[in-house]
């Protein structure tokens, strides 16, 4: 019988979720044939990529210089990838806000920090746990992947013909583009809108999607992605906002991806409501902001 090991690294993630540093996968086959077939279709469809990101130009240089990525073993994946993206975030100047380095993953192993990282052995996790990934090549994009509109940029999983694709991150996730609809919409409609409006009360600062300012108040509009808002740690961090916001003074409008792709015009009409309501938009030119953003 023929074993095949074409993909099959040893690999850290159990079937549990739980982390298995010895577990490997071994797949047999009773023709070399076969063997060869079933390679070529896990070519074709499973080539996984796990975006990280890289802390700081020091990761970088690891990872130029000695190929290896670091990822704290707490938040390790479960589940399996063949390549790995790195997303540089604004700290990186000029060459921040997107991904132009990628490579396919070798092998893994777990080891605690301070065998990691040897000259930070007094470091406050020195002895905490890190899945260290060893990679090929590293690869450049063709051109980077850019974060055209700030997110906040985590461990996500993508596909590689994604990845060599896409020109910004919202292609990467295959999200829609709801702020730009929205703000398609809001031009057309004639609503004059400010984008990415921040409210600040000195301890907290949210950004806004929208910010709509009537004579008799302001209106928050929020285009909540499905892949971004879905889970439940997001949706209560959007209520906290909405109290927050409605505590400023503020109306909330919060419109699901959905809505917003399938029924712009709907989403148009509830704003218009909502500016009626208020007396009406306000010249954005003669307003003064205060320091809650209003």
């Amino acid at each position: 019988m023929i074993k095949n090991y074409t993909k099959d690294k040893p690999c850290i993630f159990a079937r549990s979720g739980a982390l298995n540093p010895t577990a490997t996968r071994v797949r047999y086959f009773t023709q070399p044939r076969q063997a060869a077939g079933y390679s070529k279709v896990r070519d074709k469809i499973d080539k996984i990529v796990l975006v990280g990101v890289l802390k700081n130009k020091r990761d970088l240089n690891i990872l130029l210089t000695e190929n290896w990525y670091r990822i704290p073993a707490t938040y390790a994946p479960t589940r399996r990838f063949d390549y790995l993206a790195f997303y540089q975030p604004a700290l990186f100047g000029r060459q921040g806000k997107c991904i132009r380095y990628y490579a396919r993953v070798w092998n893994y192993q777990i080891i605690k920090r301070k065998d990691l990282l040897p000259d930070e052995s007094n470091h406050n996790r020195a002895h905490d746990y890190y899945l260290q990934i060893r990679v090929g090549k590293i690869k450049k994009l063709s051109r980077p992947i850019r974060n055209i509109i700030p997110r906040r940029v985590s461990f996500g999983f993508t596909t590689l013909n994604r990845l060599l694709k896409s020109k910004n991150i919202l292609q990467l996730y295959n999200v829609a583009p709801t702020e730009q609809i929205m703000e398609d919409g809001l031009r057309m409609a004639g609503i004059k809108a400010t984008v990415q409006h921040y409210v600040s009360n000195g301890k907290k600062r949210y950004r806004l999607d929208f910010a709509v300012f009537c004579k008799q108040g302001s209106i928050a509009v929020e285009c909540d992605n499905k892949k971004a808002h879905f889970s439940p740690r997001q949706r209560e961090k959007d209520k906290i906002k909405n109290t927050f916001l409605r505590r400023c003074g503020w109306i909330v409008i919060r419109l699901p991806e959905y809505d917003i792709v399938s029924d712009l015009k709907g989403c148009i009409v509830k704003i218009k409501k909502a500016v009626r309501k208020l007396g009406g938009l306000i010249h954005i030119a003669n307003l003064k902001f205060s320091i809650l953003g209003e």
